[in-house]
């Protein structure tokens, strides 16, 4: 690509409306264009990267024997509707009739689909396994668009969808796809944890992360040293057994104005470790008193798994002052009339301070035979430093953004959609199935915010839109521009992508640009030239060194190989 002849710009201010260095970076070196809210446009350099990425998950998927379609991404509404997601995906699923007033949506993701193309081979347990994947645009009406390309409304994935006769054949399959994920992220050269995770509205029987560690990632990852990893919504929280004592009988204390621990605490004397706190949640229009205590937060993934709900969120204020006859602050367990969840640790706790559903007041001293609840699981937040459930070290967290997933769905679909075959013995048995997803942009977002400096960004060699830069200080001298000429064919020759600035521009705009936009390694030919020598600086180290013209293209090769 000689940049006298190609469409090529950058900016040298910072972007005003991109929060992330990904963001200002991606838009400040041409590679994207963001044209609305959470809507971008690819330019050509961001769109080679973006390409580089695509192929390098396209040549391990094909290696793990998978077989690549495409799907439609207008789709009729009543396949979701079948399968009993339509609701779940609510507002985030874009909406739209036809001239026809057929309700069509967008496609968010393509599970239902890849049945339904799955069918067109299964009769027998002889056309399984296989894999089928496909890579391209997803739709997602976010409420919050926001980081860049990390949350987006329209996003380029890869899903993945397995095919088999049993939970065994899940597990090979499953592994197969696993390796294939950990062979992307390595080539691509991106910092990354594999996490358990929450299986969401995918459902299905596991579900794991492929998470880029990263200071603006949305998701926590809960790790230690010996190896556990976990996204905190799922992280499993050791027991907190506090030391026997002595049952002490309840005391209803007058605690005037006093709504929060802060307050309470305060006005009783008393430490912190001897509150419980409850809160209403709204469980599937179900109202319940979740109990944890006071220095813990609740989990609400883990809150409505316990509970085997769809949908989650606070009560209302008037919600909360119809059930506790009180007003929000005082709520707790004793004398509210309706269901109770409280959080496995609380049966360790004893002599303990909780709401008493009465304005102003509190009880002192209760314990769990002080009054009846409904259930009992871990709802709660793992938290920092807290012990490890596999080692008994302590707990780290660092931030993450999820990058790909993988799914154990089970037989979810298969049955919900009439997924079957026909086994050994000619009786019908469900399809059982895995799903596998990267996001493009994300990575291509990830490794940004990993991989920069003052100077621009810094693209690992595998995925960089140009592997090369050649800059040529003077276009007039002969010399010069015979050898640039010379070595930006020679690397053309050889395959190795090669960008040649020829710009009638200053050179430190020409050096400016090429550490901006992240080209791993930068050849200067200028007055050196005399010599018989160049300049090649590697741009993740800054290094610099003279190199015969003779000598410069296999050392490249040696430095990509």
């Amino acid at each position: 690509m000689r940049l006298s002849e190609n469409f090529f710009y950058t900016f040298r201010e910072d972007v005003k409306d991109e929060e992330t260095v990904s963001g200002n970076l991606l838009v400040k070196s041409g590679m994207v264009k963001k044209i609305g809210n959470g809507i971008y446009m690819y330019m050509p350099l961001g769109l080679k990267v973006l390409k580089n990425i695509e192929n390098i998950i396209r040549e391990e998927m094909n290696k793990a024997s998978a077989n690549e379609l495409l799907m439609p991404n207008l789709l009729p509404e009543e396949v979701y509707i079948s399968s009993g997601r339509r609701d779940n995906f609510g507002d985030s699923m874009f909406s739209l009739k036809d001239r026809y007033n057929r309700a069509l949506v967008l496609g968010p993701t393509h599970e239902e689909f890849f049945v339904e193309a799955a069918k067109m081979k299964i009769k027998s347990y002889k056309d399984l396994p296989f894999n089928l994947y496909q890579i391209g645009n997803k739709y997602r009406d976010e409420p919050r668009p926001r980081f860049g390309l990390i949350r987006v409304r329209e996003f380029f994935m890869k899903d993945a969808y397995s095919f088999d006769t049993d939970l065994d054949g899940l597990d090979k399959s499953y592994r197969k796809m696993f390796e294939a994920y950990q062979k992307i992220f390595d080539r691509i050269g991106i910092d990354y944890r594999i996490v358990k995770a929450d299986t969401g509205v995918m459902g299905g029987l596991l579900s794991e992360e492929f998470q880029a560690v990263t200071d603006i990632g949305e998701d926590i990852l809960v790790l230690c040293d010996c190896g556990y990893a976990s996204n905190i919504e799922v992280s499993e929280c050791v027991i907190n057994k506090e030391k026997t004592e002595k049952y002490k009988e309840k005391e209803l204390v007058h605690t005037p104005n006093a709504k929060t621990i802060e307050e309470v605490s305060n006005l009783l004397k008393e430490d912190k470790s001897k509150f419980v706190k409850t809160l209403i949640y709204k469980i599937d229009d179900t109202l319940y008193a979740c109990l944890v205590s006071g220095d813990r937060e609740i989990n609400e993934t883990k809150l409505l798994k316990l509970v085997g709900g769809t949908k989650i969120e606070l009560a209302s204020f008037e919600e909360v002052e119809k059930v506790t006859n009180a007003k929000v602050g005082f709520a707790g367990p004793i004398g509210i009339n309706i269901k109770i969840i409280i959080d496995n640790d609380i049966l360790y706790k004893y002599n303990y301070i909780v709401g008493a559903n009465k304005t102003d007041y509190h009880y002192k001293n209760v314990n769990t035979s002080d009054f009846i609840y409904d259930y009992v699981g871990d709802i709660k937040n793992v938290k920092e430093f807290d012990i490890c459930p596999k080692c008994g070290k302590k707990l780290y967290f660092k931030n993450g953004i999820e990058i790909g997933n993988t799914f154990k769905l089970g037989t979810k679909y298969s049955k919900a959609l009439d997924l079957n075959y026909l086994d050994e013995s000619n009786t019908l048995k469900p399809v059982v199935m895995g799903c596998y997803g990267i996001g493009l942009g994300r990575i291509m977002a990830s490794v940004v915010e990993q991989r920069n400096d003052e100077k621009g960004i810094i693209w690992p060699v595998n995925i960089a839109p140009f592997k090369v830069s050649i800059v040529l200080i003077n276009k007039d001298d002969d010399l010069q521009k015979s050898i640039a000429n010379a070595l930006y064919n020679n690397l053309i020759t050889n395959n190795i992508e090669t960008i040649l600035d020829d710009r009638d521009v200053r050179a430190g705009v020409k050096f400016n640009d090429m550490d901006l936009i992240g080209i791993p390694y930068r050849i200067t030919v200028g007055k050196k030239a005399l010599n018989s020598l160049v300049e090649l600086k590697v741009r993740e180290t800054n290094q610099v060194f003279d190199i015969h013209v003779n000598d410069i293209v296999t050392k490249i090769k040696e430095l990509i190989k």
